[in-house]
């Protein structure tokens, strides 16, 4: 029996969708058609007890842009100051430093700025509700973003405006009892194509039945 997809571009699909920043393209605007199929294919994502609680806040005005992108900044200042390369730093957390850099000096001019939020708060220390509320939405975001992938566009998975939360809140009007779980620069991409990136053999990762190593 043949696969019911076309494996090669599917696994092309899930291993070359990557977090993309320097590669946002800042001038071509993204058509709000194109977000709305790649929010709709996210609802087909599973969901703890088929609950469907996803929201979605697409940000396209210039100004709002610009403030959710100054509360990204501040988000982000210490704790990219703790992770400045220096002499000893390996190449490729280098450019994942150089690469958060850039966003944070030109988040304001991405086209789009996606917020996933999802109804519900995190009121106790319940490490179980935690899972459940924030596992329950991120299974749509990575979809929506291999969505993206599909059409030509790039994101990324950030979290640092979220240090300021209640602010974003009141700029963009999200009621008290919706939780934001990332921001999502979305714009199509330049440059050309995407790879797998270096990754430890899986065999590395993996345990059969037991933790434990065979013996």
């Amino acid at each position: 029996m043949s696969a019911p997809f076309d494996l090669a571009e599917t696994d092309r699909l899930l291993s070359t969708t990557r977090a993309v920043r320097r590669r946002l393209d800042l001038e071509r605007a993204v058509e709000p058609e194109v977000l709305l199929d790649c929010i709709r294919l996210s609802q087909q994502a599973p969901t703890p007890s088929n609950s469907q609680t996803w929201r979605w806040m697409v940000v396209t005005d210039a100004e709002r842009r610009a403030a959710l992108a100054e509360l990204y900044r501040r988000g982000s200042a210490a704790y990219l100051e703790g992770r400045r390369p220096g002499p000893e730093t390996d190449a490729q957390a280098r450019r994942v430093f150089e690469s958060a850099s850039w966003l944070v000096e030109h988040l304001a001019r991405v086209p789009v700025h996606v917020i996933p939020c999802v109804q519900g708060r995190i009121t106790t220390g319940n490490p179980r509700m935690a899972i459940s509320l924030l596992g329950g939405v991120f299974p749509a975001v990575w979809s929506f973003q291999l969505a993206l992938r599909a059409r030509g566009l790039g994101s990324v998975l950030t979290t640092f405006h979220l240090a300021h939360e209640t602010e974003a809140a009141e700029l963009l009007a999200i009621p008290d009892d919706v939780t934001q779980v990332a921001l999502l620069p979305v714009a199509y991409t330049t440059g050309g194509e995407f790879h797998p990136a270096i990754r430890p053999p899986v065999e590395t990762i993996v345990h059969f039945d037991s933790w434990a190593p065979a013996r």
